[in-house]
């Protein structure tokens, strides 16, 4: 069956994304089934989206629910869920009566947004950072740092500056009275889940409110619990020694699956640069997204999602460095977020391994394979990961073992 599924998707469907390692037919909480009958643990998650895992009642009703009720209006209307889902943004992030939810349906979207707010300031430069990835349209990928996929498109929009990741005096050196923002990551994952040094964020809060601009910080893929905080950039160490970013950005596990992105301003004058008919999306807070991210933040909430990320991420981590195996130099990240990081330049030859011993994991760097599985991921699931990976590590090793 996957040999027809996948010669039916080489001729219809475009071939941006490679051929697909396999046809996925149906989950249940932390595992898939491919078009074969195979069973996988799932620990990428739709890459750092499915929350929940798969087919979670939560979701399921929240979805059906609204949509037998009221599937979709245009902007002209408001509904209850996207004001109720605002309402909860704004709590979650601690903005005041002044913070404002721009509501579209990705990363790449609210990211535009705020590229968009920062524009309004009248101010033309943004400061992003070596390695940030914001997404791949014209101005997301202006801000995204990656050159195998920014060149083919050159040139983008001007006026971006990029700064190394994680340099104080770098970041320093470039935002000034000329800068309208500054846009970063708490953790890179395209860069390979890299944490931002403790005390960046905080520097870079004070550097932006020092020179009059805004900071913006892209929570797409850290949000809603993945690093043990409702966000990363609270955790202790990443965060902001108490104050707010102006702009936070949101989408992927938002929705447990479900399309839907915020771009949340939670100062004055972020919150108000968007006025009326200066951005707008179709789909952007309609009723069917809206409700399943009040599902996702409920279910979160009463299964303790975020304690179980410390926990269940904490037992990863410990039992792969437990291993001991040469191949594995360390493991970094935070909660449910966490690299693997390798010796050698052998991530996807790991992650194909891994796919084949009935894993999904992501090489997403040469030398590191990326882990953010549910949140709902089990202490005996996370144990199956560990006992199988000496064997998977082993075949993955270059012949020779490492240098």
């Amino acid at each position: 069956m996957s040999e027809q599924w996948l010669e039916r998707y080489a001729n219809a469907v475009m071939g941006t994304y490679g051929t697909p390692q396999r046809v996925l037919v149906r989950g249940e909480g932390c595992y898939v089934w491919d078009a074969d009958g195979r069973r996988y643990l799932d620990l990428l998650a739709g890459i750092a989206t499915n929350l929940l895992g798969h087919a979670h009642p939560a979701l399921v009703d929240a979805v059906g629910s609204q949509l037998s009720t009221m599937g979709h209006v245009s902007n002209f209307f408001a509904s209850p869920v996207q004001v109720e889902l605002a309402e909860r943004l704004v709590a979650l992030l601690h903005g005041g009566g002044g913070a404002r939810v721009f509501f579209c349906n990705s990363g790449a979207e609210a990211n535009e947004a705020a590229f968009k707010i920062a524009r309004r300031t009248g101010r033309s430069r943004v400061v992003a950072a070596e390695g940030g990835f914001h997404g791949r349209t014209m101005g997301a990928l202006s801000l995204t740092h990656k050159p195998a996929i920014r060149e083919p498109f050159v040139p983008l929009v001007p006026g971006v500056d990029h700064v190394p990741f994680g340099d104080v005096a770098a970041l320093e050196a470039a935002v000034d009275e000329t800068t309208a923002a500054v846009i970063l990551e708490p953790v890179q994952g395209e860069a390979g889940v890299r944490p931002a040094p403790d005390g960046y964020l905080a520097a870079a809060r004070r550097l932006t409110s020092d020179a009059g601009a805004l900071l913006v910080l892209d929570e797409v893929q850290t949000g809603i619990g993945r690093t043990g905080a409702w966000f990363a950039h609270q955790l202790p160490g990443l965060g902001l020694d108490g104050s707010l970013p102006d702009v936070v950005t949101l989408a992927k596990g938002l929705g447990g699956g479900i399309p839907v992105g915020a771009a949340v301003a939670l100062t004055e004058p972020a919150a108000t640069l968007l006025g009326a008919g200066a951005h707008g999306t179709t789909f952007g807070g309609n009723p069917v997204a809206a409700a399943a991210a009040l599902a996702t933040l409920d279910a979160v909430e009463h299964h303790d999602l975020i304690a179980a990320a410390v926990d269940v991420g904490a037992l990863l981590r410990q039992g792969i460095e437990a291993l001991g195996h040469p191949l594995v130099t360390g493991v970094r990240g935070a909660g449910l977020l966490l690299a693997v990081q390798l010796a050698e330049p052998v991530a996807a030859k790991t992650a194909h391994e891994a796919l084949d011993a009935g894993f999904i994991v992501n090489p997403v760097a040469p030398d590191a394979v990326r882990l953010a599985p549910p949140l709902v991921l089990s202490a005996d699931q996370a144990r199956e990961f560990t006992a199988a990976l000496p064997g998977i590590l082993d075949v993955a090793t270059p012949p020779g073992g490492t240098q």
